[in-house]
């Protein structure tokens, strides 16, 4: 759900050895030191001092919180390009109601595959908020904010689940992975594009984790988004300093019983014409990690995987499904579960 971590060195100035100074400082826990360290560079206008102490002000480490501050300083490393700081402006800016001038950086960050921003727009084009309705699109990004591991995703698939045709549903699948594919290319070449702009032999900067938007109302067919802010638990979850610094992992799925011992697949019966497609993807390595995370669920006993090439990409099915009921029944629980899945025909 972001960008690759790492520590950025673009030159032996004193600015940049204060911005590696910080990120050593919060590192060890010691955030008064990290934010002394960023203050000079961010007041010289480096952008990775800005972003990592934008970080600072909004989780409340080593200064006192304060999300004004943080975006101010997030809007001016946007400014300057600054990937992250432009996702974590859009989403402040979005969760204070500034929706119209969030939009294009709530976009582009969903462009580029963040999960917290696939899920805004999801509900937005589901709702027609500033943007014309479009329950396929808004199934697609939806679906995907909920496979990168986004909970409140789950939420808002069961109440679109309720309004969304199965017809609809289908097409979002190949819609999914249209955005999916396109994300990965945007996001390569925007990372590519800033590694270029730094000296040779740099790499993406260290910076602190970002707070993830609260779940959704539930208000059908209207989907919102609680404007409530999970810094602080956030904060209190990310106590280690290996967490602090760089992008944060997909928040974590519900805890779920450890699967039953692997035995062999049947394949899939010969009469059973339906199938549960499962995911799209254009790496098929994504394809077998998924498998290997449902292939113990008990409504998938019994029925064989499936990996069929669509242009670049793989589908995940689980096929075997005597009839569209069965198949419906099984994509229930595996949606209770956390998990994607649409009931298709051969």
């Amino acid at each position: 759900m972001g960008l690759a971590a790492g520590l950025l060195v673009i030159s032996g100035g004193a600015a940049v050895a204060d911005v590696k100074a910080g990120v050593d400082a919060w590192a060890a826990g010691n955030y008064d030191a990290a934010v002394r360290e960023w203050q000079a560079p961010a007041a010289a206008n480096d952008p990775d001092a800005q972003f990592n102490l934008a970080q600072a002000y909004k989780l409340g480490r080593g200064v006192p919180r304060d999300l004004a501050k943080a975006e101010t300083l997030y809007a001016s490393a946007a400014a300057k390009g600054h990937l992250q700081a432009s996702d974590n402006y859009g989403l402040l800016l979005f969760q204070r109601g500034e929706r119209a001038r969030a939009m294009p950086y709530v976009r582009a960050a969903a462009d580029r595959g963040d999960a917290r921003a696939q899920y805004i727009l999801g509900l937005a084009l589901f709702n027609g908020d500033g943007m014309a309705k479009d329950w396929v699109r808004a199934y697609a990004y939806v679906s995907l904010a909920q496979q990168a591991g986004l909970p409140q995703a789950t939420g808002a698939l069961a109440q679109m689940d309720q309004h969304v045709s199965m017809a609809d549903r289908q097409k979002s699948v190949a819609v999914a992975a249209q955005i999916a594919a396109a994300s990965e290319s945007n996001l390569a070449r925007q990372v590519a594009a800033s590694d270029l702009a730094s000296v040779p032999g740099s790499t993406p900067p260290s910076r602190p984790p970002v707070a993830s938007p609260a779940p959704p109302v539930a208000r059908p067919p209207y989907l919102a988004v609680a404007r409530s802010d999970r810094a602080g638990a956030d904060a209190a979850r990310a106590d280690r300093a290996a967490r602090d610094v760089g992008v944060p992992p997909a928040p974590k799925p519900e805890k779920r019983p450890a699967p039953p011992r692997e035995t062999p697949t049947p394949t899939p019966r010969a009469n059973g014409p339906w199938r549960l497609q499962l995911g799209a993807f254009g790496v098929p390595g994504n394809a077998e990690a998924l498998w290997s995370r449902v292939r113990g669920r008990p409504e998938l006993a019994g029925h064989g995987k499936l990996l069929t090439p669509s242009g670049k990409l793989t589908k995940l099915q689980a096929g075997g499904f005597a009839s569209q009921a069965d198949a419906s029944a099984a994509c229930a629980k595996l949606k209770a579960g956390g998990f994607t899945c649409l009931a298709t025909r051969d």
